[in-house]
């Protein structure tokens, strides 16, 4: 069995917590982002390194291994949009379908020995991102492909919920 798309729209969690994960995104000040994704780095590992990490707790959910292919992707996604936003006036994002990306990267067969490393140079990567955000540049602006605006601000707060709500997702 496939594995459903999800096709929600989660730009809710900048307003509100997130009845799964706990995360209040908008509490969590912008440059705080990067020592959360540090501390929470470790985490993933950890689950990588699970015996099952491979294997899917059930036919419609992904493994730990799979949620870490994703979750390295988005590290360089939300790395690359910040970046784009810190040189462009309110650059328009391309579309990312994280589910059309899982089966063209075929992250089920991926290895969680393989995935580590990409992971953790992925995470290093926004790190060093974030941490660039000169203090008067937070407030710049993009825009998704379906119009949502965002600011470097809202855009770190809304990727750190995509990493701890799969962390939980995972129980790691």
């Amino acid at each position: 069995m496939d594995i459903e798309p999800d096709t929600k729209d989660w730009t809710w969690v900048l307003d509100e917590p997130c009845p799964e994960c706990g995360l209040t995104s908008a509490r969590v000040a912008p440059f705080d982002v990067a020592p959360r994704v540090e501390a929470d780095l470790p985490r993933w590992i950890a689950a990588l390194e699970r015996p099952d990490a491979g294997k899917r707790p059930d036919p419609t959910t992904w493994s730990p291994a799979e949620y870490a292919c994703h979750v390295r992707d988005v590290h360089t996604l939300f790395a690359e949009r910040i970046r784009l936003m810190l040189d462009e006036d309110t650059p328009r994002f391309a579309n990312w379908d994280q589910d059309e990306t899982a089966i063209a990267e075929d992250y089920a067969s991926q290895d969680p020995v393989t995935i580590a490393p990409q992971l953790v140079a992925a995470s290093e990567d926004m790190v060093r991102t974030l941490r660039a955000v000169p203090a008067d540049a937070w407030g710049r602006a993009g825009l998704r492909s379906n119009g949502s605006e965002f600011t470097v601000a809202t855009l770190a707060q809304y990727y750190l919920h995509d990493l701890v709500h799969h962390l939980h997702d995972i129980r790691g």
